[in-house]
């Protein structure tokens, strides 16, 4: 989900106008805060890339110097929007997820008031809705109720800096995102904002290894992977594995479809190059992985995440685009497990 900006180009220095933002936040002055940054919004459109890569940083630096009650979501976005034009991922993630994980929390809270207040339906995330009487309904202090309620209209204006960092970072998903995914989905579950893309990309897995049990054959594997963004990817990188390996009977996927899920610059836009299911996808208890959902969905075993593959039901295809275009996966064969091995793991399955 790319970062749009709507506002009118307007030629600027960016490092001038971020130097701006940065005196009149540390000067605490208002006024001028607004005016530098309005100027730093229009600067980041008409700017370099050169320039992105240097005023991302500043940029999410400036994240936690900005009240919850002001724009702080379209701030992330700015420095979210350098991410995607070369800025460095890793020194933008911290305050951004930071803000995404404060905002999700306190959405989350302000449906609890809202609920124990006596009302049956959460509101739309609307900021039209946020008046006094609303305030009012979510108890305590009134400026604690307006963040809160400012969280909950403004919760999916994070989603594109946060997947502007995740999707270019194994190192930022590989920092403790558990308990931000957490807040992600009961945030989501709550069925008022559309967080899907937030949720896959907090549950991306990296450097996963998975037992890969063939049932058909009564053969087992051990794959690692990583970058993968939805099971539909797997699915494809699994066949490409395993059956364009030579390891197991059917027909290996094509070149393209396995393109489009490994290469680190895939084709921009909808393609229309199709993939076949090769396999049913399994937990060990028998219960189907569907493609639409994620490598996390996997059952963890005795400490690894255990999958089983069978005959398809009936024959499946999709568009091979994958779900994070800027997110390549990765599938490897680390090893062919023995027979042994094997028969040891099935005796853990249904």
């Amino acid at each position: 989900m790319p970062v749009i900006f709507k506002w009118k180009r307007k030629a600027s220095g960016l490092a001038v106008v971020v130097s701006e933002l940065e005196e009149s936040v540390a000067a605490r002055d208002g006024d001028r805060t607004e005016s530098a940054f309005a100027a730093m919004m229009a600067g980041v459109q008409s700017a370099s890339e050169a320039e992105h890569v240097l005023a991302g940083p500043r940029l999410a630096a400036l994240i936690p110097e900005f009240p919850a009650t002001g724009p702080r979501p379209m701030l992330a976005m700015a420095a979210g929007y350098c991410v995607e034009r070369g800025a460095d991922p890793v020194a933008c993630a911290g305050p951004i997820l930071d803000g995404v994980h404060r905002d999700l929390l306190d959405a989350v809270e302000f449906a609890r008031r809202w609920t124990a207040s006596g009302e049956d339906e959460l509101p739309e995330p609307d900021e039209k809705i946020i008046d006094d009487a609303l305030l009012a309904r979510l108890g305590g202090d009134v400026h604690e109720a307006l963040q809160l309620a400012l969280a909950w209209c403004a919760a999916e204006e994070w989603q594109p800096p946060a997947l502007a960092v995740l999707c270019r970072s194994a190192e930022v998903r590989r920092r403790d995102t558990s308990a931000l995914l957490s807040a992600c989905r009961d945030l989501a579950a709550l069925e008022r904002h559309d967080l899907k893309c937030l949720a896959y990309a907090l549950a991306v897995l990296d450097d996963e290894p998975l037992v890969v049990l063939h049932r058909p054959t009564g053969t087992g594997y051990e794959i690692r992977i990583g970058g993968i963004g939805d099971n539909f990817q797997l699915h494809t990188l699994l066949a490409h594995v395993l059956v364009g390996g030579g390891h197991v009977p059917g027909t290996r996927p094509s070149a393209e479809s396995v393109r489009l899920a490994t290469d680190p610059e895939p084709a921009q836009g909808r393609t229309q190059t199709v993939a076949t299911g090769a396999f049913e996808l399994l937990a060990p208890d028998g219960e189907r992985i569907w493609n639409e959902g994620l490598p996390d969905d996997i059952p963890v075993v005795e400490g690894r995440r255990l999958l089983v593959l069978d005959e398809p039901a009936y024959p499946r295809s999709w568009n091979a685009d994958r779900f994070f275009p800027h997110l390549p996966g990765t599938a490897e064969l680390t090893r062919v497990l023995t027979a042994d091995e094997t028969r040891t793991w099935l005796a853990r399955t249904s």
